[in-house]
């Protein structure tokens, strides 16, 4: 658990618990690699939120745009988020949403490093 408190303080709840599992396979040099971009690359659940519930009163499926859900975040703008139905459920889950697209950021992330560190040796 110190490796994800010293390369990523901000992580919390399952996302923390998450990366935390990720970063124990790695040694320092890795998990800073990892660090700088899975920072990068992770999505805020507040901006997920704040994009939702711009749906209630501009463009629904900003939030899934931004989460790069291209094909329903289309079906959301043309739609006004599923008659609104799939912008509420959005705002309910938001934090799920982000968990879910920030953990598959991580795994890809990862496994990248993994990757690059094991050509250089």
């Amino acid at each position: 658990m110190s490796k994800i408190l010293k390369h990523l303080p901000e992580l919390e709840g399952d996302e923390q618990v998450e990366v935390a599992r990720l970063l124990n396979k790695m040694n320092d040099r890795q998990a800073e690699h990892f660090a700088r971009i899975y920072r990068s690359r992770r999505r805020d659940p507040i901006h997920v939120l704040i994009l939702a519930a711009v749906g209630f009163v501009g463009i629904a499926g900003l939030q899934r745009l931004y989460m790069e859900e291209i094909g329903l975040g289309l079906v959301y703008v043309f739609t006004a988020g599923l008659c609104l139905i799939g912008t509420i459920y959005d705002i309910v889950k938001y934090q799920d949403l982000a968990f879910r697209y920030n953990r598959e950021v991580a795994m890809e992330v990862a496994e990248t490093v993994r990757t690059v560190y094991d050509e250089e040796d």
